[in-house]
């Protein structure tokens, strides 16, 4: 068995993420000097993009971009300064004029990519929601180009819930030792949203909605009015599941519910993936699945397998009396000593086995424990301005959605597939790598 962590050693790497590693391009007379407020552009003004106008009212919001011009004009009304787009790639080229120093993206999930790249290209900062990537080629496509810029630009992918202090004490709990030498990880979702296929064609897009940039680079796709009913909070979830738009739920509560699982495993890319579930529908991704990803050992942690599940199937309970169903979406960690079940605000140890009497473990003190992250979007803000390190930068959150979208390669082939990280590519089964990428429509290329 490979050897625990050590915790002086964890606790100084965990204090490498505050280390200054971004060049500013911002000139700095203090903090909060009117003069170091970023210039930024709001790239989709409904949905998600609600949830940060209070953040975003403390910087110069100076171009608004959505494809719906009622949801732009409302997004004026707060940000009355800003001049508004209807498409994100003249925004871009216009961004010397508008003075920009980075994009916060919450557009539709498969416009993501492009935008984060786009952005990256012209030298800007990006915050963009999660998912970060709808297939492995743009997972990796996003990764590259923010490696060639990361010690100039940041970058924070939008999973928000990171920021919860339950998110550090899962970590300190299994990097320290709690349940032994780590074996398993599991997480699951209970979300079920069935639909048939595509929805048919319904009317015409009304005079307000530019339809065919929301299609943006998917397939075409006759308009359907159900495509944008729902809420700010819930729009999503009626585009969400349809192959050309998103990946359902492994993107969706996939992308924070395995982000749990995943600053406590110190993982990088998987070797192999497995995956069932309902049968494979060529326009709706899956309700019910099961994806089962091996990673190899690390310096502090041996080899292990973690499986996500979502839509009724569950990984077993570690005991009769425990229901895991009660927990709508979490993670559970098993190692040699025990086991550590968690959502995103709790968690609960279960030691087994004779020698499970936790002399093993000692918790930390109190002046070890990893400081809260704080403001998740504020945490981007400094950033950009040369102020420390994000906690999810697209190195991180491209590898988690690069491993659930293997997983769903592995759907579509009905096989195993094993997977070489360094090129990208499955190994033992050619015909998955097609898998790997979509179609994308003319005028709308992954790296402009």
């Amino acid at each position: 068995m490979r050897p625990l962590l050590n915790r002086r050693r964890f606790l100084q790497t965990s204090a490498l993420a505050t280390v200054p590693l971004i060049v500013p391009q911002l000139r700095l007379f203090g903090a909060d000097a009117p003069s170091n407020r970023l210039n930024l552009a709001l790239i989709g003004t409904f949905g998600r993009a609600h949830a940060f106008f209070t953040s975003l009212e403390t910087q110069n919001v100076t171009a608004l971009c959505d494809v719906d011009e009622k949801h732009l004009a409302a997004a004026k009304e707060r940000f009355p300064a800003a001049r508004t787009y209807v498409d994100w790639r003249k925004l871009l080229d216009d961004h010397r004029a508008l003075g920009l120093d980075g994009v916060v993206v919450c557009t539709p999930d498969h416009t993501h990519a492009a935008i984060a790249i786009w952005a990256m290209n012209r030298g800007l900062h990006v915050y963009c929601e999660k998912p970060l990537a709808n297939t492995v080629e743009e997972a990796r496509a996003v990764r590259a180009t923010y490696l060639k810029n990361k010690d100039k630009l940041a970058t924070q992918t939008g999973t928000q819930r990171h920021a919860l202090p339950n998110f550090n004490r899962v970590s300190e709990l299994i990097r320290d030792g709690a349940v032994g030498n780590l074996k398993n990880v599991y997480a699951w979702g209970n979300r079920k949203l069935p639909r048939p296929g595509y929805l048919p064609a319904e009317g015409t897009p009304p005079d307000h909605l530019h339809y065919d940039l929301w299609l943006g680079p998917a397939a075409f796709h006759p308009y359907n009015p159900g495509y944008f009913s729902g809420g700010p909070g819930l729009n999503c979830l009626n585009w969400n599941m349809y192959w050309d738009f998103g990946n359902g739920q492994v993107g969706d509560m996939g992308s924070h519910t395995m982000d749990l699982a995943w600053k406590a495993i110190d993982a990088g890319l998987p070797t192999s993936a497995t995956a069932k579930g309902d049968l494979f529908n060529p326009e709706v991704s899956p309700v019910e699945l099961e994806m089962t990803f091996e990673h190899p050992a690390n310096s502090w942690r041996g080899p292990i397998t973690v499986g996500w599940y979502q839509g009724g199937a569950m990984p077993p309970s570690p005991r009769a009396f425990i229901d895991l169903g009660k927990i709508d979406h979490g993670v559970m960690f098993k190692g040699d000593r025990g086991f550590l079940i968690a959502d995103f605000n709790s968690r609960t140890l279960i030691p087994f086995g004779d020698k499970a009497d936790l002399t093993y473990y000692s918790p930390r003190k109190k002046d070890e424990v990893l400081p809260n992250l704080g403001d998740f979007m504020g945490q981007w803000f400094a950033a950009c301005r040369g102020q420390g390190k994000t906690a999810c930068d697209f190195e991180y959150g491209s590898k988690l959605i690069e491993q659930m979208l293997v997983g769903l390669v592995a759907y579509r082939a009905g096989a195993k597939v094993e997977y070489d990280g360094a090129s990208g590519r499955i190994t033992n089964l050619a015909e998955a790598n097609s898998f790997l990428s979509r179609p994308r429509r003319e005028g709308w290329a992954l790296n402009g």
